[in-house]
């Protein structure tokens, strides 16, 4: 019983809350990648959020544009961006329409389907660091731009409670206690931004990245 209730899919709701609350709501919980190959599943222990037009460090604090109109549609989305010309990151869309806040997935612990994630990551020389990072996950997970605004709440119809279509979503798993949740400066954001603890982790655990401060840019 208490296992199936680990496994009941996170439905619409749960993201459409202010984004400092799903943020650190977010971590203990499972996060599933169907591949063509078969499923990888994530426990998600590292996070930050992102405030959309009253945040200084997110991609929708300047308004619309063709990279982020994902974040401003309904929450439940993923956003997948491509940076420093090299990697992919993972966001879950949060809030109500119109409103374009996101969580990063920055680290997670793979609970299912390392083999999956291994060859995704064959340069990993442990399992604790196959998703240690933002970038390391989406690799890990197989995550490029073409599954940028996927429905991590698609509905449940096929058989053994299998996704009609969409290659995430999001299970209950277990939550940390609130005494193991920690929160600080997000990793790499300057400015502004940089006075906001709005990363969370799970104290202790083993597949959260290091800090790094923002190193700004030198120009030659």
């Amino acid at each position: 019983m208490i296992a199936d209730a680990e496994r009941a899919p996170l439905a619409r709701p749960f993201f459409d809350r202010p984004v400092l609350d799903i943020a650190p709501d977010l971590l203990g919980r499972i996060l599933v990648r169907d591949t063509p190959d078969g499923p990888i599943e994530l426990r998600l222990t590292e996070v930050e959020a992102y405030a959309g037009p009253v945040d200084p460090g997110s991609h929708a604090y300047r308004g619309r544009t063709e990279r982020n109109a994902v974040m401003f549609g309904p929450p439940g989305h993923t956003y997948v961006y491509f940076t420093y010309g090299m990697w992919h990151c993972l966001n879950l869309v949060c809030g109500p329409e119109g409103t374009p806040s996101g969580v990063l997935l920055r680290g997670g612990e793979i609970t299912r389907g390392e083999d999956l994630a291994r060859a995704n990551r064959p340069t990993s020389r442990k399992g604790t660091d196959l998703a240690q990072g933002p970038a390391r996950l989406a690799t890990a997970l197989a995550v490029d731009r073409s599954l940028n605004g996927s429905d991590v709440c698609d509905p449940y119809t096929g058989p053994a409670g299998e996704p009609a279509g969409s290659p995430f979503r999001v299970l209950t798993g277990t939550p940390p206690a609130a005494d193991r949740v920690r929160s600080g400066p997000r990793t790499g954001v300057g400015g502004e931004g940089a006075v906001h603890p709005w990363r969370f982790w799970i104290d202790g655990d083993p597949t959260v990245s290091p800090y790094r401060a923002h190193t700004p840019r030198r120009r030659p």
